[in-house]
């Protein structure tokens, strides 16, 4: 590819840069190799501008500067940020053009809902890819790695990844869209065909500093894509349906508790599953669907990665037996052990998540719901106390522990939790995570529940500048392994 090529309808090139070969394109200085478009972007730590000149030494074709630099291979434009996943998606092949593109936005629910809807599409034979949480499966199985990606990559590696996917004729991706990838416009324009909001609590703050910022972040993903599925049964959910009527979006909503686009009655909650009955309003149709994951906040995800799929052009029908085919998510509401107690593990890590888990397990519990948690370190501090209180309102007996603290004092973290715990409810507090999930398993007696929660599918603590393995389900199996 010519750099006339790459920058066609997005900038005017000098004459001696048109015809030049391009060999990549990165933000990274690092990663800048002869022949690579190197894209200055300014972020909060660093200035990409300060490394233009080392670019240049390490072969840099063109140097893309927002503030003129006036050095040689400059092409300045605008806003370096907006446009750098526009090169990179000319440079992968416009992967969005043949690769159908979803994504998922919210607090919680995305990892579930996104793996739903790659399990829906692959049931019904089509190769399907998925960028989040769990890691990155380009339609040949899972690659997780802790220390990248994060929930959304970077632009770099994302488009790196449409495009082979794209190459390997891969149909579909479900992609989680962060606040933080939003915000920092990690995606090209026009990027996806069906986009979907689940719900907004407070997390992030340690970014966005207020709601109304990160709310902002979620709505963006709306200006790009050609449909919406939001839920309003979330008071945000409700402005972001709004907001999509007034850009003209294309949009379906869907409920549990009011009538919608797409709305359930007739919910039943089950230890292992839920019931309910599916209406499609427009179609004047309902469905009996018999779901494989219990919770009602995992019903309305099912219903969201539904309405996402029949946006695609999946029949409905075709996706209500398939739900009844979809195996369970990593790390979210898995059963590590159910003999005489349960032992599960979740990846509830907010105030609103430990809510939505806790509130589930508690009347599924025949005896005690013993609840396991921390907070992680340097992040958003606001929400510790909250995590607190909720773990108290649910939960017979509450073992306070760490996440991941990072640099942070392991100990600030679980102080902060405890501020949130009324005064004469008991609980204990681990610095050590191993010793308070061992101890939970320890006073397990029949009919508890005992709910690990936080790390879910996480196989790591990260300490300091360490990532140290650790793994829920090696402990809990490790523990029956070598006799109660």
């Amino acid at each position: 590819m010519k750099i006339r090529e790459l920058f066609e309808n997005i900038a005017d090139i000098p004459a001696e840069l048109s015809e030049k070969t391009v060999l990549g394109v990165t933000s990274d200085s690092r990663e800048t190799e002869n022949g690579f478009v190197f894209v200055c972007i300014k972020g909060e730590n660093f200035d990409g501008h300060s490394a233009a000149e080392k670019a240049l030494e390490l072969g840099a074709a063109a140097i893309v500067t927002q503030k003129k630099l006036g050095i040689k291979n400059e092409i300045n434009l605008s806003d370096t940020r907006a446009v750098y996943p526009e090169l990179l998606s000319r440079f992968y092949g416009e992967p969005e053009k043949t690769l159908k593109i979803c994504a998922v936005t919210g607090t919680n629910g995305k990892t579930t809902i996104a793996n739903i809807c790659a399990q829906l599409t692959r049931i019904m034979g089509h190769r399907t890819g998925v960028i989040g949480t769990l890691g990155t499966d380009t339609g040949d199985g899972l690659d997780y790695s802790h220390i990248g990606p994060p929930t959304t990559p970077e632009p770099r590696k994302l488009y790196s990844l449409f495009g082979k996917m794209a190459e390997e004729k891969t149909e579909y991706c479900f992609v989680e869209a962060s606040s933080q990838a939003l915000a920092q416009h990690r995606f090209a324009r026009n990027c996806f065909r069906v986009a979907a909001f689940t719900n907004l609590t407070r997390d992030h703050l340690d970014y966005h500093k207020t709601m109304e910022n990160y709310f902002a972040a979620k709505l963006s993903l709306f200006d790009n894509c050609e449909y919406a599925v939001v839920n309003i049964d979330d008071e945000y959910g409700k402005k972001a349906a709004e907001y999509c009527r007034e850009k003209n979006v294309p949009l379906k909503t869907v409920s549990l508790k009011e009538k919608a686009d797409y709305y359930t009655e007739l919910i039943k909650i089950y230890p292992d599953r839920a019931e309910f009955v599916f209406t499609d309003a427009a179609a004047k149709k309902s469905y009996p669907v018999r779901f494989s994951l219990t919770g009602e906040y995992n019903v309305i995800n099912a219903l969201i990665a539904v309405v996402m799929c029949s946006l695609l052009g999946f029949h409905t029908d075709e996706l209500v037996n398939a739900l009844e085919k979809i195996k369970g998510v990593s790390g979210r509401l898995e059963t590590l052990y159910s003999k005489d107690f349960t032992v599960i593990r979740d990846y509830a890590h907010t105030e609103d998540g430990l809510e939505k888990l806790l509130s589930t397990l508690r009347p599924l519990a025949k005896n005690r719901l013993i609840c396991v948690f921390g907070a992680a370190g340097e992040r958003d501090a606001g929400k510790r106390p909250d995590m607190g209180k909720t773990a108290a309102k649910y939960s017979d007996v509450i073992i306070v522990t760490t996440d991941s603290p990072r640099h942070e004092d392991p100990q600030q973290t679980i102080d902060d939790v405890v501020k949130g715990i009324p005064k004469g409810i008991a609980f204990e507090e681990y610095i050590d995570r191993e010793k308070a999930v061992v101890r939970a398993l320890e006073i397990a007696k029949a009919g508890d529940i005992v709910a690990l929660c936080g790390k879910g599918h996480e196989d790591y603590q990260a300490i300091g500048d360490e990532y140290l393995h650790f793994d829920e389900k090696e402990i809990v199996d490790n523990y029956f392994k070598n006799g109660r």
